[in-house]
């Protein structure tokens, strides 16, 4: 018996084919296998509110041990975490290969799948993780204005917390009924002549992403600027819907297969006629380059996309390795504090977002590489703002110290809860957004 490894972390399928995965009682008896080594270790204690949580119950415990600890508060732990992975890929030194075998953020979303299939997920995360069918009623001209001002509104807010647990201080994201669809149906997008590269086929569709339609178009608006200002073609993938990640942090593994299915016809048609996919939110790439392919390793489609999938940065700097990227920047960004978001450090790609912010003249980056405790709908939801906040004062804290003239994100929402914890009329501003500032555009 090894004690750690050095050894890059591989990942298994998820195995939610097999009838042992929707097994309760196997499910518990692998909860408690690797409760017990994360009780022995605790190196996570910092990550979020699961370890913390699942210490607290062993210690306070009879037997000050995982066997001391009622199972029924077994889900406790599962209930805090939201997926983020930075345990499996950063801290745990148990992970396969090592024999010990353990995927802590896998073994909470198959609990989280049986918990949902049991029926028991809340009517609140349903309509929370139903991202099309809110952002296209809420994105409706005449209602805009209505969600927006019911969402920022006290007393509406209060009623929210009391009837569908929703906090009351959770800062709600806007929704924008000018879409990013809607904005970008006059563009040219044959006007550009892809210039192919040793990596990429200088000609990229864009999955908008349901927050990037629906609330903050803008982002992708100004991702379109950068990249045409690069010579890269691009052009909407149409008839698209959510990429399955809110679903999938619920556990409903039946609407994240649905998904699957109506996104993967179309994309991969897409890598067929040579367009690369980009994402300008880091969880909808690494649903299409990790989650779907650990869930169907077998469909030829998901692999053919995982491979044609990339980061909106990662794709710049691969094309600067061939010295294809315009870095003829016009103005300064000063000093930006940058937070790392958890779903791209996630795809191991490395720090491409800061690698392009350096290469603007006179900008100093300021790299702060902790959670932000966002997840989606996490810090939402009533029973775990607090944690959620508290997750994220870290970062906040680093933002003040810096004295910086921006602070940004690749996760938008995350940018947005660092705001929240500031709370101090400053607002964040997009990576993108950033370079399109640079370039003047």
């Amino acid at each position: 018996m090894r004690e750690g490894s050095l050894e890059a972390p591989t990942r298994h399928p998820l195995g939610h084919d097999k009838p042992e995965f929707w097994d309760e009682e196997n499910l518990f008896a692998e909860l408690e296998r690797v409760y017990d080594i994360c009780h022995g270790c605790r190196r996570c204690v910092s990550l979020c509110g699961s370890f913390p949580t699942l210490f607290d119950l062993v210690d306070e415990s009879d037997t000050m041990e995982v066997d001391g600890v009622d199972k029924k508060d077994y889900w406790k732990v599962v209930d805090d975490c939201f997926l983020c992975d930075l345990c499996y890929l950063t801290k745990c030194p148990y992970v396969p290969p090592h024999e010990w075998n353990v995927d802590f953020p896998h073994l909470m979303l198959r609990a989280k799948a049986i918990k949902f299939r049991k029926g028991e997920a809340k009517t609140r995360d349903k309509l929370m993780t139903s991202t099309d069918t809110i952002g296209k009623f809420a994105t409706i001209p005449v209602i805009t204005q209505t969600v927006n001002a019911v969402n920022n509104n006290g007393l509406t807010r209060k009623l929210m917390d009391s009837t569908l647990g929703i906090h009351p201080d959770a800062l709600l994201p806007k929704y924008d009924s000018n879409t990013l669809q809607k904005r970008d149906r006059k563009r040219d997008n044959n006007r550009i002549k892809p210039q192919a590269t040793s990596t990429t086929t200088g000609k990229v569709a864009l999955f908008a992403t349901c927050y990037g339609s629906y609330n903050e178009p803008d982002i992708g608006e100004d991702l379109i600027k950068v990249f045409e200002h690069n010579n890269i073609q691009v052009k909407l993938a149409e008839g698209t819907q959510c990429c399955g990640m809110p679903k999938l942090e619920l556990g409903d593994l039946d609407a994240v297969t649905a998904a699957k299915d109506a996104n993967v016809s179309i994309l991969s048609k897409l890598v067929d006629e040579g367009w690369d996919i980009i994402t300008p939110v880091p969880s909808c790439t690494l649903m299409f380059k990790q989650e779907l392919p650990l869930m169907f390793p077998g469909d030829d489609d998901v692999i053919k996309i995982q491979k044609a999938m990339y980061d909106p940065f990662e794709y710049l700097m691969l094309r600067n390795k061939d010295g294809k990227l315009d870095t003829g920047f016009k103005k300064p960004l000063g000093k930006v504090a940058y937070h790392v978001a958890c779903h791209q450090r996630v795809q191991r790609i490395g720090m491409k977002t800061r690698e392009a912010l350096q290469l603007v003249p006179d900008t100093e980056i300021l790299t702060i590489e902790r959670c932000s405790g966002h997840d989606g709908t996490y810090t939402f939801k009533s029973e775990h703002h607090d944690t959620a906040m508290k997750i994220c004062r870290p970062v906040v804290n680093k933002v003040k110290q810096g004295d910086v003239d921006y602070y940004s994100s690749d996760c938008a929402m995350a940018g947005h809860h660092i705001e929240a914890g500031l709370a101090d009329g400053s607002k964040p501003v997009h990576p993108i957004s950033l370079l399109k500032i640079a370039y003047d555009l």
